[in-house]
C-alpha cells in the first residue's frame, strides 16, 4: 500500500496557515462579502486562505494539479488537490464558530488524504488510505476515530442540511419518511456532521446538492474511521448527486429509503 505520510503531514501545514488567515478574519467588522452567480456568498477571507494554499503547493507540489470553490482550476495529471478554504461561509459570515477549511488530495480519482480544520471548535479531522481516521490538535497529539455500532434506523441519530434541497431533488417526501423513522435528528449541516459520522458521535448525515470540494476531504476520513460515504445514489466517493454518509451498518438500507421514485 502506498504511504501517503508525506503528503498527510503538507495537508496539516496548509492547514495550518489557513487557520492563522481565516481566524484573524472572523468577526471583523471590515469582513468583505461579495455575492457569486450562484447566489452564494464569498468573504475576503475565503479568497485569501484559498489563494495561500494554491501558493503553498505551487512551491512545494508544483506539479500537482488543483481544484478549489474560489478559483479555477489548474494543472493536470494524476495527483489533484481539492481546497473548500471555508466550508459553512454563512455559519463564518453571522459569527457562528461552525466553519472549517477542507483539503483532500485525489490520487488517480480517489482520494488518499483529508485534513478538515475547524479552528473556532479547537478541532482538526483528518485520514489518509490504509492508517485510520483521526481528531486532535496536531499529529502527535490525536484520538482514532471509529464510527458507530447503531444497526437500526429506528435507533439512529440523523443529520442534514436544507430540508428544500430535499424537495427541490425529488426527494422530499422520501427523506421526510426518513426522518420520522429515526430516533433523533438535527440539522448540524455542512462538514461538522461527517465528521460525527466519523466519530461515532451520529450515525447518518446526508445532504442533496453538493460539490466536489465540499466532499472531497470529508470522504477519505468517514471511511477510514469505518464508515461508508457516497453520493444519493450509491456510487463510493464524493461525487454526487449530494452525500451520504453512515456508520456502513445502515448505508444500503438508507439508500433504499432516499431513492428516486419512478414516474
Amino acid at each position: 500500500m502506498a504511504d501517503y505520510t508525506d503528503d498527510l503531514r503538507f495537508a496539516h501545514l496548509l492547514a495550518d496557515n489557513a487557520d492563522s488567515i481565516a481566524l484573524a478574519r472572523f468577526k471583523a467588522h471590515d469582513l468583505q462579502l461579495d455575492e457569486k452567480p450562484d447566489h452564494t456568498w464569498v468573504t475576503d477571507a475565503d479568497k485569501s486562505v484559498e489563494e495561500t494554499i494554491r501558493k503553498m503547493l505551487a512551491t512545494s507540489r508544483p506539479r500537482d494539479a488543483i481544484h478549489g470553490e474560489e478559483m479555477d482550476d489548474t494543472g493536470y495529471g494524476p495527483r489533484r488537490w481539492v481546497i473548500d478554504p471555508i466550508d459553512g461561509t454563512h455559519n463564518y459570515m453571522r459569527g457562528v464558530p461552525v466553519w472549517a477549511t477542507l483539503i483532500g488530495l485525489m490520487i488517480d480519482g480517489e482520494v488518499r488524504v483529508g485534513v478538515v480544520s475547524a479552528p473556532s471548535l479547537g478541532r482538526r479531522w483528518w485520514a489518509s488510505e490504509g492508517t485510520g481516521a483521526y481528531v486532535g490538535k496536531s499529529l502527535f497529539n490525536a484520538t482514532k476515530l471509529h464510527v458507530s455500532n447503531i444497526q437500526r434506523v429506528e435507533d439512529s441519530f440523523l443529520s442534514y442540511g436544507e430540508v428544500g434541497e430535499w424537495i427541490e431533488e425529488g426527494r422530499g417526501q422520501q427523506f421526510v419518511d426518513l426522518m420520522r423513522d429515526c430516533n433523533r435528528t438535527r440539522a448540524f449541516g455542512d462538514f461538522w456532521h461527517y465528521m460525527m459520522v466519523a466519530e461515532g458521535a451520529i450515525d447518518i448525515a446526508c445532504e442533496p446538492d453538493l460539490a466536489l470540494y465540499d466532499m472531497a476531504a470529508l470522504d477519505v476520513i468517514v471511511r477510514e474511521a469505518g464508515g461508508r460515504f457516497t453520493n444519493l445514489d450509491g456510487q463510493d466517493g464524493p461525487v454526487g448527486p449530494g452525500a451520504l454518509a453512515t456508520n456502513g451498518l445502515l448505508h444500503d438500507e438508507v439508500l433504499a429509503r432516499l431513492a428516486v421514485h419512478a414516474a
